[in-house]
Parts: structure tokens; C-alpha cells; sequence
């Protein structure tokens, strides 16, 4: 039976899912330290939740920062943040909510 998922977890991979492929941009979005931010980030890329993969060197290395690491969302990620939409109706697009409450839900 799979593990459940808190909200703080469920908004980092909501922010990936919505665009946000590295630490510091899900920061942004979630408002989260980076510390919470790669600690989540590494157990949803453990779960198979999400996968990351480092950038070329010679990227950062012409932007002068350092190297990041982009994640993506699996199927198993699309599938766990669906059943903590579910669970956190929070997280649910604003379009979703409306078409939802003309549907009388």
C-alpha cells in the first residue's frame, strides 16, 4: 500500500508538475526553505516520484552559477499527486475548481 502524502510534499511535486524544474524556482513557488525543498526532493526522486538529471557543466560554467539538477514528474509522480489533489483540493488548478462547482460538487 502506497505511503500518504503530506501537503508540503504534495505542493513540492505540484510545483514540478506546474513547471518549476529546479530547487530554487520550487522554492519560489512554494515559499519553502531550500533544506525542506532537496530533503522532499530526495525522497520523491527515491519514491520514483520524480527523476532528475543533472545539467552540463558547460552551462553553468557560461552563466557563472552553479550546476543545477531539473526533475521531472514520472507516472508514478502523476499518479500520487492525483490522489493528494483528492486529498488537498487546495492544490487543484482554479479552473478546476470553478467547472467543479458549476458541476454541483
Amino acid at each position: 500500500m502506497p505511503r500518504s502524502m503530506g501537503y508540503v510534499t504534495a505542493s513540492v511535486l505540484n510545483a514540478v508538475r506546474r513547471g518549476q524544474l529546479y530547487g530554487a524556482d520550487i522554492m519560489a513557488e512554494t515559499g519553502l526553505s531550500g533544506g525542506t525543498v532537496y530533503k522532499i526532493l530526495r525522497r520523491l526522486e527515491r519514491r520514483g516520484h520524480i527523476e532528475g538529471c543533472w545539467e552540463k557543466p558547460l552551462v553553468a560554467e557560461r552563466e557563472r552559477r552553479p550546476r543545477r539538477r531539473y526533475y521531472g514528474l514520472t507516472r508514478s509522480g502523476e499518479v500520487a499527486l492525483e490522489a493528494a489533489v483528492t486529498h488537498f483540493r487546495v492544490l487543484m488548478p482554479a479552473e478546476s475548481d470553478r467547472s467543479l462547482a458549476s458541476e454541483g460538487r
